[in-house]
């Protein structure tokens, strides 16, 4: 199939899809960077974003546009397999492959909003708590979905399950 390559849009197999100035094109920018640089670790790892960036704009059930919030679970997901993986090369005694993989998520964690510090954390878990009036670890459900969708953090469940006990005294 013929690719309209506009300055903001592209036809991709039969779906006409609209990219703005976001992640998508810093990606596509700084795959270019890294092909200059001869950077084969970095440009990897932007392929690999770049590739399911695609794949999430061009599924099934998609209107062919990428979300921040979803290009930010797309890459958690993908850090994620890049650390699990890690860990089975260094369990394998493969400590070159873990060390890529372990290169290529600190590249994919470049583009993940800055993560909060358990200070900041801890603020805005009080500021949501007295929002929703949560007093017992049942509500803590709406607590983390509303601090989940707010900070897009991923380790946010385990800190709420650890610390709601210091701001409400029954379960």
């Amino acid at each position: 199939m013929t690719v309209f390559t506009g300055n903001v849009s592209k036809f991709v197999g039969q779906k006409y899809i609209h990219f703005t100035m976001d992640l998508f094109e810093k990606v596509n920018a700084d795959i270019k960077s890294a092909m200059l640089a001869r950077d084969h670790a970095r440009l990897e790892a932007l392929r690999g974003i770049k590739k399911e960036f695609l794949e999430a704009k061009t599924a099934k059930g998609s209107d062919g546009t990428l979300t921040d919030e979803t290009a930010t679970k797309v890459l958690v997901k993908m850090v994620k397999q890049r650390k699990e993986s890690a860990e089975i090369y260094t369990q394998q005694s493969r400590p070159e492959l873990a060390q890529e993989e372990l290169a290529q998520a600190a590249v994919i964690e470049e583009y993940l909003p800055k993560q909060l510090s358990d200070e900041e954390l801890t603020a805005e878990l009080k500021k949501i708590i007295e929002q929703t009036g949560a007093t017992s670890a049942k509500e803590m459900g709406k607590v983390t979905s509303r601090l989940r969708f707010s900070l897009a953090d991923t380790h946010i469940p385990a800190f709420v399950k650890t610390t709601h006990h210091a701001y409400n005294t029954t379960d």
